[in-house]
């Protein structure tokens, strides 16, 4: 789960980012030699994973499209989430193809691509805990989350979706990892846990008798790619491969093939500020 959230030391990613961003390519310079370098990860389900020893997962989908519509090659590169986006932004790859959360501090390095999915937040309970069927329910009730998250960062929209509807935001229980909150609820320790709506939908479908997926606690988020802010063409370039898919259907199809439902109101074009996520996301 760390790999939604971006539970890594951006400050260190930010000082190697700005200390070594000139080095990265644009479109130019990747026609010129041929190559298109990307990285992905292999152990982040349902983006990429492996499958008897292949990869697997939207994002190897969404590989094989590109590689369709390219006229250069793709050279793809498996690499650990922790070193996978500062490996972007220093110039060794032209673009991270996993999935990424669009954030405020992200905004700093990168420029995001048309996202491709819902990064909206959304509670998840016990299976047949009957005690929550609505916001107003959360009342007063113990929530965790991953220390240090984006999720985080957006509790106070759910404080002020409670104090809406006369109620208040309850403890709140920070966890290095999503498995460790997910055995706390399941034990009854916590009363409700809050992920990303594709990591919920992921969670539930697997272990439908312990977990339920909830409501919305947030406003709309998104996953996207990340490009370093010095390669606008390649921006560009993507920003067409990914209207392409809309066009044609294709994301669609990937998008229920591997999220379970598709995302009919995601931005068409890329963000690249985080004036401009704000005013997406109604933050």
């Amino acid at each position: 789960m760390k790999k939604v959230i971006g539970n890594y030391c951006l400050a260190a990613l930010l000082v190697m980012a700005f200390s070594h961003q000139a080095v990265a390519r644009d479109l130019p310079e990747i026609e010129k030699s041929g190559t298109f370098k990307v990285a992905t990860e292999d152990d982040y389900a349902p983006f990429n994973f492996m499958t008897d020893g292949k990869s697997d997962g939207f994002n190897k989908d969404m590989l094989d499209e590109l590689k369709k519509y390219a006229k250069f090659n793709i050279d793809q590169s498996i690499l650990p989430w922790t070193g996978l986006l500062a490996a972007v932004s220093t110039g060794q790859y032209d673009m991270a193809l996993t999935g990424a959360v669009i954030t405020d501090e992200r905004l700093n390095v990168f420029n995001f691509t048309p996202p491709w999915a819902s990064a909206q937040h959304y509670f998840v309970k016990r299976a047949g805990d009957d005690r929550l069927n609505s916001i107003k329910d959360l009342s007063g009730k113990k929530v965790g989350v991953q220390a240090g998250s984006a999720l985080l960062a957006r509790l106070p929209e759910l404080k002020a979706m409670l104090e809406k509807e006369g109620g208040k935001l309850g403890p709140v229980v920070e966890y290095p990892s999503y498995p460790e909150a997910y055995a706390d609820l399941a034990n009854k320790r916590l009363d409700y846990v809050i992920n990303v709506v594709i990591s919920v939908n992921d969670l539930v479908k697997a272990r439908p008798k312990v977990f339920a997926k909830g409501l919305a606690v947030s406003g709309p988020g998104y996953m996207a790619w990340p490009i370093p802010k010095n390669a606008p063409a390649l921006l560009a370039y993507m920003t067409k491969f990914t209207t392409h898919l809309r066009e044609t259907g294709r994301l669609k199809e990937l998008q229920m093939k591997w999220f379970g439902e598709t995302y009919d109101n995601l931005p068409n074009e890329p963000i690249t500020s985080a004036d401009q996520f704000h005013k997406l996301a109604g933050l």
